[in-house]
């Protein structure tokens, strides 16, 4: 399995609540460590509220930069929910690849919220 599949999935299960933040310590770098800290107390990722279906990743496709590093993206699917996940690997010297920066799209507005638009004055 590629590597930023097998992180997609390490990434989902922190995010998701089913592993907690410090599972990641050895696999990440730089600021990665402290967006997760940031972005997993939410659970971002998990089930719709009352849903039963486990989140599950739909898709993760990587593209690599330059030798050593990949940009990712992944889609995770929660019952009828998508949600975007990007993320960036780079190979350490050690031949290990590590996570260095995690981004979650925005949570989608609900469909029974109020339509809004706001114009510049």
């Amino acid at each position: 399995m590629p590597p930023h599949v097998l992180f997609a999935e390490r990434l989902l299960a922190v995010l998701t609540g089913q592993r907690p933040v410090h599972w990641m310590l050895g696999h990440t770098i730089g600021e990665a460590y402290e967006q997760l800290i940031r972005l997993a107390p939410a659970n971002p990722l998990r089930a719709a509220e009352g849903g039963p279906q486990r989140p599950v990743l739909r898709t993760c496709k990587g593209s690599p930069l330059r030798p050593g590093v990949v940009e990712a993206f992944a889609s995770v699917t929660a019952g009828d929910r998508v949600r975007a996940m990007a993320f960036r690997l780079e190979l350490g010297a050690d031949r290990r690849w590590r996570c260095a920066a995690v981004e979650l799209g925005t949570e989608p507005a609900r469909r029974d919220a109020p339509y809004t638009q706001s114009f510049p004055t």
